[in-house]
């Protein structure tokens, strides 16, 4: 057996930066991971590199007012933490994390070589009350070089300290258990892998070549959420927002599985909010898997028509954008595994976007000249390709002739062609009156106020039946898992908690594991661009403090 200063178990984008920090402070550190080395990086790389920052150059140069006390007040509206004491931490970590984002955040990776996309995107717009969900102004700024951009200063301070003797990173090790002596977590145990030369995020071999135990003074569990674990995810899924449904995507790897929270509470640890989870209802098959059941999110704009399994709209404020996890749990609670977005050549071409690094080259691969294509008419040349080699892109000349591909794609006849035409003519009539009682209409107009909605998200409101903007356009959206919420319950310096709230000494969570910090910093629901921006923050806080 082997003895290490820190164990971190976990070599996604958190566990890369509390390694970083721990090295930076002179620790020495093992670097655990059970995939090939060529999956370094984890989630993150494929990420679409969106961080919620706060009162940014970025935003100030488009205009765009904010500030921390706006963004902590759309947090706490968003979260809706409980009041009975279990959000105590997560809500702590909130604070902190509104004030990183609006502080250190940026300066502290520009520092490191990382820039941002000058037109920043607004997501999750919410549509209700000023006290509830959704971001008041566009926050969502995304990375230049998308995910791996974030990772790269990581990987590189890694790799150098690997050179330099200072840390010991060890893939194909897969860790199952937490070794305890007297109440405190003194190292981990589990299997060394056989070799595998799986590409990254592609499935890989488990099979065993035999044991590995290594002691330490403390163990930091970066091992990410659940969001893989299809079944684990339908059950801890909350009764009251009906049943996940059984074909699902998957819009994390395979070894997203939770078994790293599972190893820490078998050891004594707190896991809280087991039932919060952030998965999207806008996803789409890829057409060139790398995981199992790889799925895609599209990006809309707010212009598309959300119809449920039936062809009826979604209610008020569900609209393409607006309020994801709403969406899906009126979904879920229909008891249905799919619903659709209708919409034409245009709006395809202006307002369809891909999360992800692989489905945006230009931004990705720091293409200016491919950048430039975003600008002008028509589809994003990956949405295009998308749209041509994917079988749930439906186009139509009529609303009789998409409802015939919806029902033949989805294998029922719960489209009925009259009452979808019906639906379209409405919507239709009140885009012709230039002004209109629609909510949907009436704020897709109003998002064209923001320069970057006008320039390249938001298409000009026009009819779907004008040929001039045809085809129609049916696309069939399934749930595609992704984050957990909840997770180990951490103090504010990302120490694990016991059940009874004293601390479990020894252990520590970082990123996704701690629900991104007290295991439960979103609350209920989250802004987006949170979710590198939680591994970034715990992976630095804990580092430190454990360096310190």
């Amino acid at each position: 057996m082997t003895h290490s200063d820190v164990v971190v178990v976990g070599a996604g984008l958190a566990g890369l930066v509390a390694t970083a920090e721990l090295v930076a402070a002179g620790r020495r550190v093992t670097l655990l991971d059970a995939e090939p080395a060529a999956s370094l990086g984890g989630q993150a790389f494929w990420s679409f590199g969106g961080l919620f920052l706060v009162d940014s150059p970025e935003q100030r140069r488009l205009g765009v007012k904010d500030s921390a006390e706006l963004a902590l007040a759309d947090w706490m509206g968003s979260a809706d933490f409980a009041t009975d004491g279990s959000d105590r931490w997560g809500r702590a970590w909130a604070e902190g994390f509104v004030d990183f984002a609006a502080g250190d955040l940026r300066p502290w990776l520009y520092a490191k070589g990382v820039r941002w996309f000058p037109l920043v995107q607004w997501a999750e717009r919410g549509g209700y009350l000023a006290e509830g969900h959704g971001n008041s102004v566009p926050r969502f700024h995304v990375t230049w070089g998308t995910g791996p951009g974030i990772l790269e200063p990581f990987v590189e301070a890694l790799l150098d300290a690997r050179r330099a003797g200072l840390v010991d990173v060890r893939f194909r090790h897969r860790v199952t258990d937490l070794v305890t002596t007297d109440g405190r977590v003194t190292g981990v145990r589990g299997d060394v892998l056989v070799p595998d030369k799986a590409e990254r995020a592609v499935p890989s071999s488990r099979e065993v070549a035999g044991p590995f135990e290594i002691s330490a003074s403390a163990v930091v569990v970066a091992t990410g959420g659940i969001g893989a674990n299809h079944d684990l995810v339908r059950s801890t899924w909350p009764a009251s927002a009906g049943r996940l449904p059984e074909r699902m995507l998957s819009g994390v790897p395979d070894h997203v599985d939770g078994s790293g929270i599972a190893a820490a509470k078998a050891s004594g640890a707190a896991v809280v909010h087991e039932d919060r989870m952030w998965h999207y209802p806008e996803g789409i098959t890829n057409h060139s898997p790398v995981w199992s059941q790889h799925g895609i999110r599209i990006l809309p704009g707010p212009s598309s028509l959300w119809l449920d399994a039936d062809g009826n709209r979604l209610p008020v404020p569900l609209f393409p954008g607006f309020d994801s996890l709403g969406a899906l749990q009126h979904i879920t609670s229909r008891g249905d595994d799919h619903s659709w977005f209708v919409l034409d050549k245009t709006i395809l071409g202006s307002e369809f976007a891909l999360s992800g690094s692989e489905q945006n080259p230009d931004l990705t691969g720091k293409d200016m000249k491919l950048l430039l294509e975003r600008v002008k008419p028509g589809a994003v040349g990956p949405v295009e390709a998308f749209a041509e080699k994917s079988d749930e892109f439906l186009w139509a000349d009529t609303p009789a002739e998409l409802a015939a591909k919806m029902n033949a794609l989805s294998g029922s006849d719960r489209i009925d062609a009259a009452a979808l035409e019906r639906t379209i003519v409405a919507r239709d009539r009140q885009v012709e009156t230039g002004l209109g009682k629609d909510l949907q209409v009436v704020a897709t107009a109003m998002a064209r106020r923001y320069i970057v909605d006008k320039l390249i998200r938001v298409a000009k409101p026009h009819r779907l039946l004008d040929p001039e903007h045809g085809p129609l356009l049916a696309v069939r959206l399934s749930v595609l898992t992704r984050k957990t919420l909840g997770g180990l319950h951490t103090d504010l310096e990302g120490r694990v908690l016991r059940p009874d709230g004293q601390v479990l000494p020894g252990l520590w969570a970082v990123g996704e594991a701690s629900g991104f910090g007290g295991g439960g910093v979103h609350g209920h629901r989250a802004l987006e661009g949170t979710f590198l921006g939680g591994c970034l923050f715990t992976g630095r806080t804990v580092g430190r403090a454990l360096g310190a």
